[in-house]
């Protein structure tokens, strides 16, 4: 096949939906390899465990699951459109985008584990804080920010809500943090282990500056969360 036979198909309008597919799949791929990777490897020095060839296969495992996952659900949405508009004449509804959504993320990331977890909580997030009422004017954004020359220009919160939100938020997670740790998603419980409860406990000057391992000050971690329990 030839250079010019291959531009041809590609810039074709008859297979752009199809084409489509690919390139999201693509664009899901390198996407989760980005976001996931440096989040791995920032959790595994900070919280990881074992010799750094275990620490590795953890990385590339997460990452690995997350750049497939991004993929297939992109590819499968996409796919799912598609077939939806064509039995609807070549018209797409309002509610396609929802049971696209729907069954990409149920086949895809409906297994529960700790790579999903954090991506449907995220995801979660983004919903729930879309009902926050939004602001009168946009973001400030770059020339070369994709929000620039978008055609739907997203508003923020209004700055008043967003307040009352925050406060709940945290209000919330520091509640359950202390009185319902069972039921935080664990990265976020290590994160906030690390930030409330590990900062309780020092033996000299050298502890109480430095990076120390949990291991090596156990029972001081232990003394302060009996504390922690105590007072509350």
């Amino acid at each position: 096949m030839s250079l010019a036979l291959l531009n041809d198909i590609i810039t074709n309008p008859a297979y752009h939906d199809y084409l489509a597919i690919l390139k999201g799949a693509r664009n899901g791929f390198v996407y989760g390899v980005k976001v996931r990777f440096p989040h791995a490897l920032v959790m595994s020095i900070l919280f990881g465990r074992g010799d750094w060839q275990s620490r590795i296969r953890v990385i590339y495992r997460a990452t690995k699951q997350h750049a497939l996952n991004l993929a297939k659900f992109v590819s499968l949405y996409k796919t799912i459109l598609i077939i939806q508009k064509k039995l609807n004449g070549g018209k797409e509804r309002e509610s396609d985008t929802f049971v696209a959504g729907l069954i990409g993320g149920y086949f895809v990331f409906g297994e529960r584990n700790a790579v999903n977890e954090q991506i449907v909580l995220y995801v979660v997030s983004r919903v729930v804080a879309s009902f926050i009422p939004r602001a009168t004017s946009g973001y400030n954004t770059s020339p070369q920010s994709a929000l620039a020359s978008s055609s739907v220009k997203p508003l923020p919160p209004d700055s008043r809500y967003f307040t009352l939100f925050a406060a709940m938020s945290w209000g919330a997670v520091m509640y359950l943090f202390r009185h319902r740790g069972e039921t935080i998603q664990p990265g976020m419980f290590n994160s906030m282990t690390y930030l409330y409860r590990d900062s309780e406990a020092w033996k000299d000057l050298k502890t109480l500056f430095w990076i120390f391992s949990r291991s090596s000050f156990e029972s001081d971690s232990i003394n302060a969360r009996e504390l922690i329990q105590s007072s509350g």
